[in-house]
């Protein structure tokens, strides 16, 4: 197997030796070892590359590899040497470079420093020398071949990569697993379906796909997934069990504690639980852990994938679901999909043969297919497609090691800087869900990102290097968070099991056997359960030159009762790896960083998030001039940051967002000239000290702040400080999201602010605008006369309680406008442009809007885009009136708290034939539904809470409602707190497709009719707090879909229903689950 040089690269090393060259000035003597060296250097890397691809195939190579990579190390570590103390000095002078070299080493300290670094320099390339001279095997010089520059070039426009919701030819596993996960028709409380398949096979997509299924999800009352992989400790899979429900680490750490808490959680409720890539079940363990789970409610559910028979015959008596491969025609339609020909609409017929030959020597595996048609992707002709299939693609079995000579194939034809990130990544445990821009950051810090010559960011680059491992399959699950924007993806078990062959000694996870670290480990990982001090002697030992120590522990498990990191132990850490780039130290109960972190001076990345008792930094962490990353985001004890940060000249990002004791930011902020992400601008409220603080001033100057910002304490900021600022956001043109926070407000002079927002007019690519607590009585010219002119580009736009504002600016006109929020302001008015039309389209893209408690608003454009409507408060009856009409996309409306809202809209109701989702709550003046109701033709889920006077039976003028069973798809309805209900009304009971019924605090509620028969889907009925029901119809017992009963505060009900002994009895019993008073 061929190892990544995860270390460092040739290229990366040329450009360190460029950076130095520009500073030696007229150091002859270092000037003249560099340039030996760079060439060395060069001729090396271009070797290297082709001996990574032989290694795995001759002892001999491989040998030669490793001896590189060590030398490769220790020049890195003294060209760096070198930048940091240029830098060091530089810091000391005036800044200006021309000086810094004339008096950088001056008499007698330049000789001295250019004889010791010209020395060192020396050593390095005579030992590279060696190197090259101890090959005595051939070796291609040859770069990356121009076909394939031009497939990744390519790759880099599209990026059209397959979401795994496409699951293909899965349809009759999809079909199986569900019912099996519906039935309700079972013996044991509790059933364990495996499913069983090698590697690659899609067991865990296919979980995956039927575990998140809507109506999965309303079908169990809990849902839990676990990854298991390769160890199976019983108390681990326990705890991650409680962790998968509450979100954080159990407070137990003995087993009588776990299995007490874990009992709490599922025991009567009717549970789904995935147990992932299980591995080593035995039988002498397996029923320890079953019998903790028998707890569940009837027809709970255990899902377990494994790669193994032994495993599912194991933990279940059941037939397991044996995973085959793919069909040959659903193999080639998934080929010709990754390759990119059915996307492009081409039809070639040659090219379809050819991939059929191909597809017969995968074997089905989906993995498999999907890795070479990536490959294939990158191969536009037939003859390379025949040269593929002949010469290139490895002879296939359904074996996972086959499976990984494909996947190292693709691997293989990897440029070398995307080997160097993939390889990284093994440092993650499998199953973790990654986050793009902690990734992007710690490649960054690591020097695996290459300069581009058109000025591009590194973070940029680094963005198109994930797109990149994305795109070939070494990624998956990629997801975007729709409100944080956040990406993440995780790792297929077998791309996990390339990464650390790849990447081999050089990257190792540390669990809790540490012999697997060596003298030529450089980077580990830890998880929540690594004891620093325990570890620390063997670590130093073994592993002495590392250079990254990264914490995997997810952010809800600092919470657990383990022992704070101590400074003295971070002392120790510090002591020992001196060398250290990366230092995550995140969820680790930090208390307080030692002074001596200065001693770090390679050190690239310090991570202290979520460490929430850490409540300030030591001064001394300015020294480290090479520091690019400082994470300190919920660090919510943190009151200040180091008042000389402004010495940290190399910071590009710096997060502090959820850190809510930090009052202010220390002057100089604004001389970070290398800070790209700054999360949160924090304005002082003590003008008496604001001085000594980070005014406004600051923030103009910080030209490169890129992604999101939140400027925070708005409404302190004096006259004074607005007169002297002009148009502070300009210029800062990679800023997509901006949150305005005013928050305090200590003067009526409302001018102030006025003036203020007018000078914050943001750069015009911004997508996301969020306005907090403005306190003017207008917004700026700029956005009531120019707001498509300034800001075309706005997605997300939000207002929230601008108490004195009348009107908004013309957010309809905006083309990318999706999403708007409206909260809390009383004296608006109107929306839009035109406030005497209401008729008129516009919004054209609009598709969530959300009103709160905005009492006087009286109209707003038509939103014919609109799918999503959440109203709240305020003048919400003439909003619906006037709203409804030409929604006919609309699929979600949400109406709460509206006093005025008598009826619902007949005319206006008639246009919403795509609702799914209608939902009132609190509206005290609604009588009726209405006749309207009949025309939501695609309503799916109904749910109406707290509403006095409303009658659902009957419509505005007394008479029954009758619907003629309009609802074919309405699915689940929720009545609560309706004291006007007595019976179930007729239209409910001709929704024929209902599957879920919940009645909740209906206290008058005193019959349920025998009509109920009608609802023959009927599978979950819940009656809770309806004490005047006493009894059930005898149609009960021909509701022969009916799986569970829920009964609770029922009074004289629960008597009736008692097992065995109520007069209801008979009419339930067929019921497979029943709850009484939350009782089975």
């Amino acid at each position: 197997m061929a190892e990544a040089v995860i270390s460092i690269g040739g290229s990366v090393l040329a450009n360190l030796i460029t950076q130095v060259l520009g500073k030696v000035g007229n150091l002859g003597g270092i000037k003249r070892e560099l340039q030996v060296l760079e060439s060395t250097v060069t001729m090396l890397q271009a070797l290297l590359d082709d001996a990574e691809e032989q290694q795995h195939q001759s002892s001999q190579i491989k040998d030669w590899v490793e001896k590189l990579k060590e030398v490769f190390y220790d020049l890195q570590d003294v060209l760096e040497e070198f930048n940091i103390e240029a830098m060091r000095r530089e810091l000391k002078g005036d800044n200006q470079m021309i000086k810094v070299v004339r008096t950088f080493f001056s008499s007698l300290n330049q000789l001295a420093f250019e004889l010791k670094m010209s020395r060192k320099i020396r050593e390095v390339r005579e030992r590279l020398v060696v190197i090259k001279d101890e090959k005595d095997f051939q070796l291609d010089k040859g770069p990356m071949n121009s076909q394939a520059e031009r497939g990744w070039r390519k790759s880099e426009e599209t990026h059209s990569f397959m979401r795994e919701e496409d699951i293909i030819g899965r349809d009759n596993e999809k079909n199986n697993v569900m019912k099996f996960l519906m039935n309700l028709d079972v013996k044991e409380n509790v059933s364990i379906l495996p499913i069983v398949g090698f590697g690659g096979l899609g067991k865990t997509a296919l979980a995956k796909f039927v575990y998140n299924d809507q109506m999965i999800s309303r079908h169990f009352d809990l849902k839990m997934w676990v990854c298991v992989s390769n160890d199976f400790d019983m108390k681990k899979v326990v705890k991650d069990i409680i962790v998968c429900v509450k979100k954080e680490e159990p407070n137990y750490s003995s087993m009588d504690g776990l299995q007490s808490e874990l009992r709490k959680i599922i025991d009567g409720r009717r549970y789904l639980l995935a147990l992932d890539d299980l591995w080593d079940a035995k039988s002498e363990t397996w029923p320890n852990l079953k019998s903790l789970l028998m707890g569940g409610a009837r027809g709970s559910k255990i899902l377990i994938t494994t790669r193994l028979p032994l495993v599912a015959e194991i933990t279940s008596p059941a037939q397991p679901l044996l995973l085959e491969g793919l069909s040959e025609s659903d193999s080639l339609d998934l080929l010709m999909r990754m390759a990119g020909r059915k996307e492009w609409g081409i039809q070639d017929l040659d090219m379809l043969a050819i991939g059929k030959e191909i597809v017969r020597n995968c074997f089905g595996v989906p993995l498999v297919v999907r890795t070479i048609g990536r490959l294939l992707f990158l191969k536009q002709t037939k003859d390379e497609w025949l040269r593929f299939k002949d010469h290139e693609l490895p002879k296939m079995s359904q074996t996972e090691e086959h499976i990984i000579s494909v996947l190292r194939l693709s691997y293989d034809r990897l440029p070398s800087h995307l080997k160097r990130c993939f390889a990284f990544c093994s440092l993650f445990p499998k199953d973790f869900e990654i986050k793009k821009h902690t990734l992007v950051y710690l490649w960054v810090a690591e020097g695996f990102i290459q300069p581009s010559n058109s000025g591009k960011h590194l973070e940029d680059i680094a963005h198109e290097y994930f797109m990149d491992l994305c795109w070939s399959n070494f990624f998956q699950d990629f997801k975007k968070d729709p409100y944080t924007k956040e990406e993440t993806c995780k790792m297929h078990d077998l791309m996990h099991d390339l990464a650390c062959n790849v990447a081999g000694n050089r990257c190792r996870v540390a669990r809790d056997d540490t012999n697997i670290i060596n003298e030529r480990t450089r980077h580990i990982s830890y998880g929540s359960n690594f004891n620093l001090m325990d570890e620390l002697p063997v670590l130093r030992l073994k592993a002495s030159a590392l250079r990254t120590f990264l914490s995997t522990t997810e952010y809800w498990k600092e919470r657990q009762q383990r022992e704070p990191t101590s400074e003295v132990d971070l002392g120790q850490l510090i002591l020992n790896f001196k060398r250290l780039r990366i230092l995550d130290l995140h969820a680790t109960k930090v208390e307080k960083v030692p002074r001596s972190i200065y001693k770090l001076k390679y050190l690239t990345y310090l991570g202290l998030s979520y460490n929430r008792t850490l409540k300030r930094l030591p001064n001394s962490i300015t020294k480290l001039q090479s520091l690019q990353t400082l994470n300190l985001r919920d660090c919510d004890a943190l009151e200040e940051l180091p008042s000389d940060i402004k010495k940290l000249v190399s910071l590009r990002n710096l997060d502090i967002d959820g850190c809510s004791k930090l009052s202010y930011l220390p002057r100089g902020i604004g001389e970070l000239s290398s800070l790209h992400r700054l999360t949160n601008f924090i304005l002082p409220k003590d003008k008496a000290r604001a001085k000594n603080y980070c005014g406004l001033g600051e923030l103009k100057g910080l030209k490169n702040i890129r992604g999101q910002l939140s400027i925070e304490n708005l409404g302190y900021v004096t006259n004074a400080e607005v007169k002297c600022e002009d148009e502070i956001l300009m210029g800062k043109h990679s800023l997509e999201s901006l949150v305005l926070r005013w928050c305090g407000f200590n003067t009526d002079d409302v001018v102030i602010d006025e003036v203020l927002f007018d000078r914050l007019k943001p750069p015009s690519n911004l997508q996301r605008l969020e306005i907090w607590q403005y306190k003017g009585e207008s917004f700026p010219k700029w956005m009531m006369d120019s707001l498509v002119s300034f800001l075309p580009h706005l997605v997300d736009v939000s207002f929230s309680a601008c108490e004195r504002c009348e009107r908004l600016p013309p957010l309809d006109q905006l083309p990318c406008l999706k999403s708007l929020d409206i909260y809390d302001m009383p004296e608006l008015e109107y929306i839009g442009s035109d406030q005497s039309s209401t008729s008129t389209a516009s919004f054209p893209s609009l598709s969530i809007l959300n009103i709160r408690k905005c009492e006087k608003l009286k109209a707003m454009p038509r939103t014919p885009h609109l799918e999503e409507f959440d109203l709240v408060g305020g003048n919400g009856a003439v909003l619906i009136n006037q709203m409804m009409l030409g929604l006919n996309k609309l699929k979600g409306l949400y109406i709460r708290y509206i006093e005025c809202l008598e009826c619902l809209p007949e005319e206006g109701f008639q246009s919403l034939t795509s609702l799914e989702s209608l939902h009132f709550e609190e509206c005290d003046q609604l009588t009726s539904l209405g006749q309207g109701m009949r025309h939501l033709s695609s309503l799916v889920d109904l749910s109406i809470e707290d509403c006095e006077e409303l009658d659902i039976s009957k419509d505005e003028s007394g008479n029954i409602l009758d619907f003629h069973g309009c609802h074919r798809n309405l699915r689940y309805v929720d009545i609560t707190l309706l004291p006007k209900l007595t019976s179930l009304p007729q239209w409910l009971l001709q929704a024929r497709n209902l599957e879920y019924l919940k009645i909740s605090c209906c206290r008058n509620l005193k019959d349920i009719p025998e009509q109920i028969e009608a609802l023959q889907s009927l599978q979950n009925l819940e009656m809770m707090g309806c004490s005047s029901l006493t009894s059930f119809p005898e149609a009960m017992q021909r509701l022969t879909s009916l799986t569970h009963l829920d009964i609770y505060g029922c009074g004289e009900l629960e008597e009736s229903c008692k097992r065995q002994e109520g007069e209801d009895w008979d009419k339930i019993a067929h019921i497979p689950s029943i709850r009484i008073n939350l009782r089975i």
